[in-house]
């Protein structure tokens, strides 16, 4: 959904990527740099039940931050020719382990479970988690299989972030709320599983008639 924004940001973000690049940050460097924000972002989140609330606030922080990075190594690579198959291929593991982190720190914390009990909570967060790994393996195996998919679904992986980071907010004056924002990503993740499913049959019964 955000697909035609983000090329908008990207091409708002050229100075950026030329900065970057001036000072030594290569794509896979930048793609780091994002897997250990959302490293950090993961301990803030499973440190919120132990501490205090505005761990809340700095987990969401370092989330976006991760975010800036991975459409930042984006561009480095494609103004500066630097795009290679292993790079796309270093990004997509780091950002399937950096995702996985971050619900691990909230099922850890227990955040979930303010909105759903303790028994519905942890299994939010589960649904959430596996929708967003499908999300990504439904794009791979299908471009495997000659099938562009950028764009088809309405829960890609920026809409996450930002749902993730809004219902973070919201947590912060409500805990509750980031529990509500949890299970959204839950339903919309699986949503767009069904709907890339669906397009990827369509596509391919074309190829087949054709």
């Amino acid at each position: 959904m955000l697909t035609k924004l983000k090329k908008q940001i990207q091409q708002m973000l050229t100075t950026e990527a030329k900065i970057a690049h001036r000072i030594g940050f290569t794509p896979n460097r930048i793609s780091i740099v994002g897997f250990i924000f959302a490293m950090a972002s993961a301990v803030a989140y499973a440190l919120v039940a132990a501490h205090a609330s505005w761990f809340l606030l700095l987990g969401v922080f370092f989330l976006l931050a991760s975010g800036f990075c991975d459409t930042m190594d984006g561009i480095v690579a494609r103004t500066f020719g630097q795009t290679t198959v292993f790079g796309g291929f270093f990004d997509a593991v780091l950002d399937r382990y950096a995702d996985a982190a971050v619900y691990a720190g909230i099922l850890i914390a227990g955040l979930a479970s303010a909105a759903w009990g303790v028994f519905w909570g942890p299994i939010v967060v589960l649904a959430a988690l596996a929708g967003s790994m499908m999300v990504s393996y439904t794009r791979a195996r299908a471009e495997a299989c000659g099938i562009k998919m950028e764009s088809v679904g309405f829960a890609e992986r920026a809409e996450r972030m930002l749902i993730l980071a809004v219902a973070s907010i919201a947590g912060y004056f409500w805990l509750p709320a980031l529990g509500y924002g949890v299970a959204v990503l839950a339903v919309i993740s699986n949503l767009t599983v069904i709907q890339r499913a669906l397009y990827v049959y369509r596509e391919l019964k074309k190829k087949l008639t054709a």
